[in-house]
């Protein structure tokens, strides 16, 4: 997550990524404290099961992760996020909930973008259930490993 601004919705995807055993990337600056409570409250007492980590800057994660398949979800794609064939080791990239993921980052991965097809209102899904959409069918893909 780019810069995500709602602690409620990253709560909820921590959540979502402890219950899959998926790393979730935190990159700044973020909208609010990791010790905000109504983050926590989103998390609920999942917290100590995400493999979390924070990275200063988009950069910093990218050239980190620079042999992997990234891929970033944008209403701008064209790509939709089922017509992937995602591999164990990608990352799924999202961004902020008010403005996306830049131009200068989607610019940087033309061949990569995905997105939810939805009806065009001008709005968008809610960035917790748009993350969720997505790992669960990267993880289908794979046959839900380590999932009971």
């Amino acid at each position: 997550m780019v810069s995500p601004e709602i602690p409620q919705n990253t709560g909820n995807i921590a959540r979502t990524c402890a219950l899959t055993g998926t790393r979730l990337h935190l990159i700044e600056p973020l909208g609010f404290s990791l010790a905000d409570r109504y983050m926590k409250r989103a998390g609920l007492d999942y917290w100590e099961h995400v493999k979390l980590q924070v990275w200063k800057d988009f950069e910093e994660f990218a050239a980190a992760y620079a042999h992997r398949n990234l891929y970033l979800a944008s209403t701008k794609a064209k790509l939709s996020y089922d017509q992937v064939n995602y591999q164990a080791e990608d990352v799924i990239v999202f961004g902020c909930e008010t403005r996306g993921l830049s131009n200068s980052i989607l610019e940087r991965y033309p061949q990569q973008l995905i997105r939810i097809p939805m009806i065009d209102m001008g709005r968008s899904l809610n960035l917790s259930n748009s993350a969720a959409i997505i790992l669960y069918e990267a993880l289908r893909q794979h046959g839900f490993p380590g999932l009971l």
